[in-house]
């Protein structure tokens, strides 16, 4: 097994203990996709890769690189800690999911466009941006690559593309005036909504300001999508729910 030292550019997506005092991270990398790191002694207190071996630090990482092996960590050269986001709890939460559920994704698919959409996401998130309707972008753009996209560009059972009134995730997607039987009717803004996400350039992102009650519906889609068509369950999509449903009360 090949051992040689790289700088790899990454975001840690979990950290798990390792023994007594190291811990393994996972790490999404520009160069390499989804790799595994020890860092050795970084629980100790006087250790320099303490404050550094977590989830939720983007950086570049010094490592001793092992092809299909477990690799390294020597360094660490921060570019992004996102303080921001580790100041607010909804704020974490929701880039918490989003790390869990890259980890998911990229199992799925090795394109480094999904690095790039991780990035850009918390980016905006620790700019300030409404964590919800981040979130909500990168859910959509990541059923891409989970082989799951739904029909948002014409009638997912005749293909028209005129008078598209609903959105269904039975039927997996759009639907058309023609084609509907006794579908739920969303809102006209439901359908451009999930387009416009679905195709815009998360870094070229200025303003940010969408309804709640507009998302809503969007957001129940999504859920019942990702139910119906990923198999995908994770506990911190639990945890947002609850912080949802103590903001609304």
């Amino acid at each position: 097994m090949k051992t040689k030292i790289e700088c790899v550019e990454g975001i840690i997506l979990s950290e798990v203990n390792y023994s007594e005092s190291s811990k393994i991270l996972n790490i999404l990398t520009k160069e390499y996709n989804l790799i595994a790191v020890i860092s050795r002694g970084c629980r100790n207190i006087k250790s320099k890769l303490r404050g550094v071996s977590r989830k939720l630090i983007y950086a570049k990482f010094n490592i001793y690189y092992k092809e299909n092996g477990l690799s390294t960590l020597i360094s660490v050269d921060i570019i992004d800690s996102y303080k921001n986001i580790l100041l607010n709890l909804s704020k974490i939460s929701y880039a918490t999911y989003i790390l869990e559920l890259t980890n998911q994704v990229i199992k799925q698919s090795d394109n480094n466009n999904i690095f790039n959409i991780l990035k850009s996401s918390l980016q905006k998130i620790n700019d300030g941006f409404n964590e919800e309707i981040i979130t909500s972008i990168v859910e959509i753009k990541y059923l891409d690559y989970l082989g799951v996209k739904p029909n948002i560009d014409n009638c997912s059972i005749c293909g028209s593309t005129k008078d598209i009134i609903t959105l269904n995730s039975d039927v997996g997607g759009f639907l058309c005036k023609e084609c509907l039987t006794n579908q739920y009717i969303v809102k006209e803004i439901t359908i451009k909504l999930i387009r416009m996400f679905y195709y815009v350039d998360i870094d070229k992102i200025t303003k940010l300001a969408i309804k709640k009650d507009n998302m809503k519906e969007l957001n129940e889609f999504l859920q019942e999508y990702y139910e119906k068509y990923t198999g995908i369950y994770l506990k911190s999509k639990k945890i947002l729910e609850k912080i949802e449903n103590l903001v609304e009360s």
